[in-house]
């Protein structure tokens, strides 16, 4: 290493971080000086020994020739002036390092200023209008009190760009993070992609919690009863808490922090924590509270504030979804048991379906969307009986063969009711209530489809309906013993039902039975 190298690298290291007011490491300016002549170095030096700028001082990095300047510079990207000779090893050697700056590095922020005892070599009309410098200056030019001048004056553009970057970026991020939580629909999913967005978005300790506090509604994962905050997600310290009174298990001064925004109506940055408080058009009140995260400039601080006003939009937005899917929840239930009761038979047979199928939905390794929509929809599998007589319906004794085929056609009835919207769950439903009665080895109706040509849907819900109709009292037969029952759905694996079904079902069957005790007639 020669003496030059020796002598920036001790300089690079001398003084880089400056204690803040509050303790915290607070970074100087970094200015990078590049000429070949060692004098240079030491006046500048000198002359802006106890320079200031925004509470902050100086950090000289310094470069003998232009090539050492572009071996630097590569790792400094951070430099915030660069006071640039143009003669040293070559008559364009300065030049060509503003380029590679430019050009190379994509470098744009760092302010560039040209300094030259050789105008001659590099006229400054040319040179301003060729190269993206920010300042030219002659040698003999910059005094004392112009250099101090010189470096007031780059430094605030320096900063001022750093900071429409920080701003540009910042809002790229709001507007990703945004995008983000506007995709999560259901409650639970939105409040914890809200703390990891936000987490993301101002790079905080994942220490915190999202609470609503409002009117109950069904679907919440986390409720306001009377003056009692529910936790909706935490993450951090606050990750396994559960109560039905947040206030009993959260720190006295989290429970203030989050009272006092409350009775301001207001968010708030308090002790290194952040409150962020919304109210949706419902009138119910939302609050964020994080911890940890510090110092927080006021550009963040907007950003923050944007977010938690998106955040509230898509609150809205994803209670009116669970609004609507927990109606159309209900309007499923209410029709299967419509039906149900019209054929002397309980609504809670329906709710068993749900529920059983669902349970061999997911042993089935199905997706959680498709075990959501087995379980919604499978509570519809005989909508098409509305369309049967009362008299073959709920007659007592066995069909005979003109009223089975009347009967039959419920399957066909269910489908063309359904089949027409474009809803997914009436979608599923139309194909639960179609092959629902179709059998394995290919007997069943009404289009007599084998094996895996049957729908998934339709084959666990052929399971859990024939497991709960036999276990249940008919017009026509009486609820048979559980070991009867299990014993003719093992029989029935590869004739009736898919084996793959069964297995499953016997390998819940303490699961399934416990659906029964759960929804008795």
């Amino acid at each position: 290493m020669s003496e030059n190298d020796e002598l920036m690298f001790a300089e690079e290291d001398e003084g880089q971080i400056e204690p803040s007011r509050d303790g915290a490491p607070k970074p100087k300016w970094k200015v990078v000086i590049v000429d070949d002549d060692p004098g240079i170095h030491d006046v500048t030096k000198l002359t802006l020994a106890d320079f200031e700028f925004a509470g902050r001082g100086l950090s000289f990095i310094s470069c003998y020739s232009g090539a050492e300047a572009c071996e630097v510079l590569a790792d400094h990207l951070d430099a915030a002036l660069i006071i640039l000779d143009v003669v040293m090893e070559s008559e364009h050697a300065g030049l060509d390092v503003a380029r590679y700056i430019r050009e190379e590095l994509k470098n744009w922020q760092s302010r560039i200023v040209l300094r030259t005892g050789q105008p001659g070599q590099a006229p400054e009309r040319q040179v301003i209008a060729d190269y993206d410098i920010n300042d030219y200056k002659e040698k003999t030019d910059l005094t004392a009190t112009k250099l101090y001048t010189l470096l007031c004056s780059s430094l605030r553009s320096y900063r001022d760009i750093v900071t429409i970057e920080q701003n540009r970026h910042g809002l790229e991020q709001v507007i990703k993070a945004s995008a983000n939580i506007f995709e999560l629909r259901s409650m639970n999913r939105f409040a914890k992609g809200t703390l990891e967005q936000l987490t993301a978005l101002l790079h905080f300790d994942p220490s915190a919690v999202y609470l609503q506090d409002g009117a109950a509604r069904g679907g919440l994962s986390a409720t306001l009863a009377g003056e009692k905050l529910r936790i909706l997600a935490g993450t951090g310290i606050f990750n396994d808490l559960s109560s039905d009174d947040a206030r009993e298990v959260l720190p006295a001064p989290v429970v203030a922090r989050l009272d006092k925004a409350v009775a301001a109506e207001a968010s708030s940055f308090e002790g290194g924590d952040f409150v962020g408080y919304f109210k949706d058009r419902n009138g119910a009140t939302n609050l964020t509270y994080m911890s940890g995260i510090g110092a927080i400039d006021p550009v963040d601080r907007h950003l923050l504030e944007m977010f938690i006003q998106n955040v509230a939009i898509a609150f809205e937005n994803a209670q009116l979804h669970e609004d609507v899917a927990s109606t159309q929840r209900e309007i499923v239930y209410m029709l299967g048991e419509a039906v149900e009761t019209r054929s002397q038979e309980t609504g809670n047979h329906v709710k068993r379906v749900a529920e059983i199928s669902r349970i061999l939905a997911e042993a089935y390794g199905l997706d959680a969307e498709e075990v959501e929509l087995v379980k919604l929809a499978s509570p519809l599998h005989d909508i098409g009986k509305i369309g049967i007589p009362d008299a073959i319906l709920n007659k007592p004794g066995k069909l005979d063969p003109e009223e089975w085929e009347v009967m039959k056609s419920h399957a066909r009835l269910g489908y063309n009711m359904l089949a027409g919207s474009n809803r997914k769950i009436l979608r599923a439903a139309a194909i639960i209530a179609l092959e629902h009665h179709e059998k394995w080895d290919g007997t069943g109706y009404p289009h007599g489809t084998a094996g895996e040509e049957i729908h998934i849907f339709g084959r666990l819900t052929a399971i859990a309906d024939v497991f709960d109709a036999l276990g249940s009292d008919r017009v026509y037969k009486k609820a048979w013993p559980m070991d009867r029952i299990v014993e003719h759905m093992q029989q029935e694996s590869g004739r009736h039902f898919d084996p793959r079904g069964i297995q499953l079902f016997m390998e819940k069957l303490s699961e399934i039975t416990a659906v029964r005790d759960q929804y008795k007639d």
